[in-house]
Parts: structure tokens; sequence; C-alpha cells
């Protein structure tokens, strides 16, 4: 008899987790307004189309579950280890953010603006043409630059700082550890992997290719992807099972990294997207991406089914639209474009919902960035040859510095963990900017 209960117990307990799961699922589509969808898992589950959840419930509870996953990966709970089993693991924990995140829903833009800290840069080291591209790694310990002179150099952050410190006495410091040599065009953009020690570049020679940073003589790529178009941006999915590469091709390609499949939407003739794409970027729990187009556009892409669910034509006018990426809350995407502007749309409804103006960016493939707390954004003034910085939340500028790059800088990007960023210059140099305490 106690068995029988503890069986039934066992049963109710599993359908309640059915039922907050279903409910956690059609709440989420239709917080999207992905309500046809919506409408068929609750009609298929019995669950009320009105269900209650927080906003982005589900997403925080699978990237919850994500993080745990990946911990006890590192920890040695599960061996499953992509590509090559000598390539170690290249990540420790990553730290927790230095603030919550930015609330923007919130339209009271009158409030008093903060204050950024002054930044200082320091030239870190430069290649031998345009430096066109720059990408930290999850945890923020290594930068990777990608070049026109077709090389990449991989960064030790540590080794930067101390370079950076006034009373270095041990003599030059180093601070890059690799630079790899196998492209035969410019490179366009790189990522990291999530997990492993796997540096991944895209160039203009159709290539995408794969570094394994791990070992200290690796000077070429140990796979190699070729793909049909320019291939113009890359990102992995979290996982690090599978990658996006956005090409002079108008549909993103989505490539499984173990088989090297291509897969494309099935009906992706007939879905009149037109546009080279300048930037694609995967969402932090890979349920959606987002692709910037040369012919303005910002659209959003299922990270499942590889439809797009979402475009915003004209994003940018009839310029080009040359980046874009979300918040770390999935909620919103801040776009930079050709027209001088940088713009923070709302992902369930494509709604544009701030604007950040007074940085000309007319003719370089121009980044728009959060910094590492989503407090202030950041961009390039080609004109004044500045960096540019604005409160998130009020859109006020609060911050101008020169660039300190002869000619404007064309890529910025922000660590992921601590108030420091990277510019990449015309004048081939890169630059490494931090808080003047």
């Amino acid at each position: 008899m106690e068995s029988n209960n503890s069986s039934l117990e066992q049963t109710l307990q599993d359908g309640k987790l059915y039922r907050h799961v279903n409910s956690l699922i059609v709440a989420h589509l239709r917080d999207s307004n992905l309500n046809q969808a919506a409408s068929a898992v609750a009609s298929a589950t019995m669950t009320p189309m009105n269900v209650e959840a927080a906003p982005n419930k589900l997403l925080e509870l699978v990237a919850k579950g994500l993080a745990v996953e990946k911990d006890e990966m590192l920890r040695g709970v599960s061996t499953a280890v992509p590509f090559d089993p000598s390539i170690t693991a290249a990540y420790g924990s990553i730290p927790a953010p230095r603030a919550a995140f930015v609330d923007f829903s919130v339209n009271d833009t009158k409030g008093p603006s903060k204050n950024i800290p002054k930044h200082e840069s320091r030239h870190i080291s430069e290649h031998k043409n345009v430096a066109r591209c720059a990408r930290f790694s999850p945890d923020g310990r290594f930068l990777a630059t990608g070049s026109a002179d077709t090389s990449i150099k991989l960064f030790e952050i540590a080794k930067v700082k101390q370079m950076m410190q006034p009373d270095a006495r041990d003599g030059p410091v180093r601070p890059v550890i690799r630079t790899f040599y196998d492209h035969q065009q410019p490179i366009n953009d790189l990522d990291f992997h999530p997990q492993n020690a796997v540096l991944i570049s895209g160039a203009k020679d159709r290539t995408i290719k794969f570094f394994d940073f791990s070992k200290t003589v690796a000077k070429r790529a140990f796979r190699v992807i070729q793909d049909t178009h320019n291939v113009r941006s890359v990102s992995f999915h979290p996982s690090g099972d599978f990658l996006l590469a956005g090409t002079d091709h108008s549909i993103p390609h989505l490539y499984d990294i173990n088989t090297f499949k291509c897969y494309l939407p099935p009906n992706f003739q007939e879905m009149g997207v037109n546009g080279a794409i300048n930037q694609v970027r995967y969402s932090c729990t890979g349920g959606l991406y987002v692709t910037a187009s040369k012919n303005g556009a910002i659209r959003l892409w299922d990270g499942v089914t590889a439809s797009c669910v979402r475009s915003i034509d004209g994003a940018h006018g009839a310029a080009e639209a040359t980046s874009a990426n979300f918040s770390k809350d999935e909620r919103y995407i801040l776009s930079s474009g050709k027209d001088s502007s940088v713009k923070l749309w709302e992902v369930g409804t494509g709604r544009l919902v701030k604007q950040y103006l007074g940085a000309t960016h007319t003719q370089l493939r121009c980044q728009a960035v959060f910094n590492d707390t989503e407090e202030f954004v950041l961009s390039i003034d080609e004109s004044l040859n500045e960096i540019v910085a604005w409160d998130a939340l009020t859109t006020e500028k609060v911050a101008r510095w020169p660039s300190n790059h002869i000619g404007a800088p064309r890529w910025l990007v922000h660590s992921p963990v601590e108030a420091t960023f990277v510019s990449c210059g015309i004048d081939r140099s890169i630059r490494y900017w931090k808080e003047v305490p």
C-alpha cells in the first residue's frame, strides 16, 4: 500500500511539473507574440492561453539549467567534448555580472543620467594591415583580433593588465600568446567556443576556420568549413554544437560543427529575404538569433526552426545595419547603422524603444555595444575620431573620448565581465581601454 501511495505521489508530482512546463511554454510564446504557436501548444496540452508567468521566466530557468550543466561538464561530471578529446576546457567559472539587468521598459528618460567613469587606453599591439574585428572569450580572460593581413592574434588579458601597470619591473610583457596564419583573405569576424579552447574565424576567402589555442605551437586551423559565400560574421550557439555564419547570402547559414552539415530554412527560397548579412549573433540561451543586413533590415530568427520570426525592414533607413546584439535578458536588441544612429528594439514587438544620437558613422562597419553592466552604450564618431558613451536608459550622451587611433576605429568590443573594452583601427592598432581609478 505504501508503494502504491509513493507511486501515486510521484505521478502527481510529475503531472504538476508537466503542467508547469507547459504553462511556461505557452506564456513564453504568447509574450513573444507567437500567438499561433502559443494557441497550438495550449490546445494540445489543455493549458489556458491567459496563464500567468513572470516575463522571460522560461528563458531564465533554461539559462540557469544550461549554466549548471556547463559547470558540471567543466567539473568532469560529463566527459563529452566536441572536436577532439585532446582539446582542453578553456575557461573557469564565469564571474557574476557586476549589476542586475537594466529595465529598458521604463520609459522615463527625464531622470538624472549616470556618469560613466573616465577611461584611458593603451596601444597593446598592431597588425600589418587594418585591424578589422575583435572578440572577448566568455570569461573575459582572452581577446582575439583579426586583420586584413589575414592573421589572428590571441591576447591573454592578465598579461595586458600587467603590461599597463606603471610600476612593471620585470621587463617588457608580451600580451600576445598566439598568432594564427591560415586564411587567404581578410578576416571579418571571430568567436570563442563557449566551453573549449577553440577560436573560430570567418573571412573573405569563404571559409570558417577552427583554431585550438590550448596548443602553444599550433599556427594553423585543425578544421575548416568551406562556405559558398564571403563569411562576414560568425556566432557560436551557447551549447557549442552549432554555429551561425552571416555571409553575402541573405539567409544565415547554420552549421552542425560535428558533422559540418549546413542547414537552411526549408522555405528559404520563398522567404523574400534579401541583403547580405553584416552581423549575426545568438541570444544567450540560443532561443533566438539576430541579423543586421546591408539593406538596412534587422531580422529575428527562431533558434530551433531557423525561420525568420520578425523583420524590421529599414531599421536604419536606406543605410546598412552594421551591428546587432541582444541584451542579457534577451528582451531587447541594440543595433547600429550607417545612418549615424544606434537603436534599441523590443524583441517581443519589434518596437523601437530608444535612440542614441549624436555620433557620426556613415563609412565603416561600425559597432554599437553595451558595457558589461548594460548601463551604458558605446559607439564611434568617425568624423571626430572619438569613442562616444550614452546612458543606456536616458539616452543622454555622457562621454566623448579621443580614440587615440590615427583615423577612426572600425570596431569596438566590450568585455563581458568587467569595465574594459577594445578598439581596432584602420591604423592597424589595437587599443585596450580601462577605467581610471
